[in-house]
């Protein structure tokens, strides 16, 4: 009886997340498809809605092979996408970014690397900033970036670069609130990892910040934490 009760739960669960990931999925390709919206839109569409299954795989307690094996298949496709128009509203074919690659491989190191720790909210702090906090930054700095800034031939704004270190800070804060309560550090360690979030994706090419950006969120969380 047990054991079909785990695989009953452990369907339920792969239904869940695959649900979840064809509706986020589905709806940017809709939109690419009818031309309502710029390409970007559909993209962050999918930037942002597919970050929060790592929600979904916390509240779960879903056993981490789940997710390594997700982040391996989303991994595959998209390198496969970057060749063949598998999915045009999320990768154009020749397109010079391989983000949606890295954010995959983000999402299964950290689920590799925390899940066994018992300790998963490091692991979505670093996939929530970089899915809110990049997200919003990108949108916020494209559609109202006024105040452009230039180094080393990447362009950013000032509107996009703080919106990015605010919903780090928030997401980060909001978390540990939840998780260790009102104490020094809950307030003190998001400051520093918001400020490193900010810094790696104003220094990002080839969308490498999405491995960047949430890897080392989650560390310096992580050991600023531990010793403080």
């Amino acid at each position: 009886m047990h054991t079909l009760e785990f695989v009953a739960s452990l369907w339920f669960q792969l239904a869940i997340v695959a649900g979840w990931l064809g509706i986020v999925v589905l709806t940017a390709e809709w939109l690419y498809f009818r031309q309502t919206t710029d390409p970007e839109i559909a993209r962050k569409i999918v930037h942002i809605g597919t970050g929060n299954v790592i929600l979904v795989a916390w509240w779960l307690q879903m056993p981490a092979w789940i997710g390594m094996g997700a982040a391996i298949v989303a991994g595959t496709i998209a390198i496969i996408s970057y060749k063949l128009p598998i999915l045009p509203g999320i990768n154009s074919v020749g397109r010079k970014s391989f983000g949606t690659f890295f954010y995959a491989v983000s999402i299964g190191v950290l689920i590799a690397w925390f899940w066994p720790l018992q300790q998963p909210y490091y692991a979505a702090i670093g996939i929530l900033i970089m899915t809110w906090a990049d997200g919003f930054a990108a949108i916020i700095g494209q559609s109202f970036g006024k105040h452009p800034y230039q180094i080393w031939g990447i362009k950013k704004s000032w509107e996009g670069s703080l919106t990015m270190f605010l919903i780090s800070y928030i997401v980060t804060c909001s978390i540990l609130l939840g998780i260790q309560g009102v104490i020094l550090p809950t307030f003190l360690v998001p400051l520093v990892v918001a400020f490193a979030a900010t810094t790696l994706e104003v220094f990002s090419k080839l969308g490498i910040d999405n491995l960047t950006v949430p890897i080392a969120s989650a560390a310096i969380c992580f050991f600023l934490n531990q010793s403080l």
